[in-house]
């Protein structure tokens, strides 16, 4: 009986161990951005909207691009009194992401600096819209 018991508890600890470590490899993988479909020719290709009303949007950025603004017609809406109708663009080109402002009234700013022409972000780098907060992934 002792034996019995003792193996179930093995097979339970073992069992507990592998689940840890699948949940580390999936955070992991997670922060890098290894995710298939998230990434475009071996960069990441996504950006998470951190402030705004309810939980972070993630979007994942097509070539062409994603208009970000107050408008409903934008390709991302975003209720902030400060961003502009049609506020910036943030999308993918040579493999890089860029952010365009588009004669926005209170600026578009990358990484606390206010953007003035086509710029290149990179992971980790934050892009502030009105009081909206982009991070690039």
């Amino acid at each position: 009986m002792p034996a019995l018991f003792f193996n179930i508890i093995k097979l339970l600890f073992l069992a507990m161990l592998f689940l840890f470590l699948w949940q580390i490899a999936r955070a992991v993988r997670a922060h890098v951005g290894a995710n298939p479909g998230t990434r475009t020719d071996g960069f990441a290709a996504e950006v998470v909207v951190l402030t705004g009303g309810g939980d972070p949007e993630r979007v994942r950025l097509r070539p062409q691009g994603h208009v970000f603004g107050r408008s409903e017609d934008a390709d991302i809406p975003i209720d902030d009194p400060y961003a502009s109708e049609f506020h910036a663009r943030v999308g993918v080109a040579d493999n890089k992401v860029i952010v365009h402002d588009l004669g926005s009234t209170n600026g578009t700013y990358v990484n606390g600096r206010r953007v003035t022409s086509p710029t290149t972000v990179v992971r980790g780098d934050t892009v502030q819209i009105g009081k909206t907060i982009l991070e690039v992934r």
